[in-house]
């Protein structure tokens, strides 16, 4: 083997650890909450020291934002396959966006509380700056298909941010149900209910006939 290819392998072997140190983090971070996570933890988790975390990640902040851009990237991914070729379902785009958002409610919980901690105060502010890049760009491609919705008559002509607000109120809501225990009582298909509040959230805002 040249030295080429030991570097490369190497390179390889580093992002691959790098990948189940997040993992692994994530899993702990929604079993314990992130506050009672400790670095040794997620390396015993890793089965690597505690030495080798900090050769991927200087601080929990950066796990922490690492996690939520990766999140927002297969989001972005998400809109890129349904954006291929020269027709796209719009009505396809809709209810996958909101099953991307839903179908993880544990996870989704996870980043709203770490955006709150990471708002007002983080030792990462070039991945903070990242993380809303990616999701501004996002935005962007939401709103061109809602204006495109809006144009042809389907939605109510507003802003669109109105339309892409509502919409996250709407999932906010529905997470909110799933790990209210009071309300948990009374929800017994959860899968039913959270494909019908989806079916909602595609039909919600529609231009009402006059």
């Amino acid at each position: 083997m040249t030295d080429m290819q030991k570097a490369s392998q190497k390179a390889q072997e580093f992002r691959k650890r790098e990948e189940e140190i997040l993992e692994r983090a994530q899993e702990l971070f929604i079993a314990h909450g992130e506050d009672k996570v400790t670095v040794e933890m997620i390396a015993d988790a890793v089965n690597i020291g505690k030495g080798t975390i900090y050769k991927h990640f200087e601080t929990k902040d950066e796990i922490y934002l690492r996690l939520m851009i990766r999140y927002e990237e297969e989001l972005a991914e998400m809109f890129d396959r349904l954006n291929q070729g020269e027709s796209k379902d719009r009505a396809q785009l809709a209810k996958d966006y909101f099953s991307f958002r839903m179908r993880d409610p544990d996870r989704y919980a996870l980043f709203d509380r770490l955006e709150h901690k990471l708002t007002n105060k983080t030792s990462c502010p070039d991945l903070v700056a990242k993380l809303h890049e990616i999701r501004a760009s996002n935005m962007d491609k939401l709103a061109s298909e809602i204006q495109a919705k809006i144009d042809d008559g389907t939605l109510e002509d507003v802003p669109p941010y109105f339309h892409i607000f509502s919409a996250w109120a709407l999932v906010h809501g529905a997470v909110a149900l799933h790990h209210s225990k009071f309300y948990q009582e009374f929800i017994d298909d959860k899968d039913g209910f959270f494909n019908f509040l989806a079916d909602v959230g595609i039909r919600m805002a529609n231009r009402r006939k006059r």
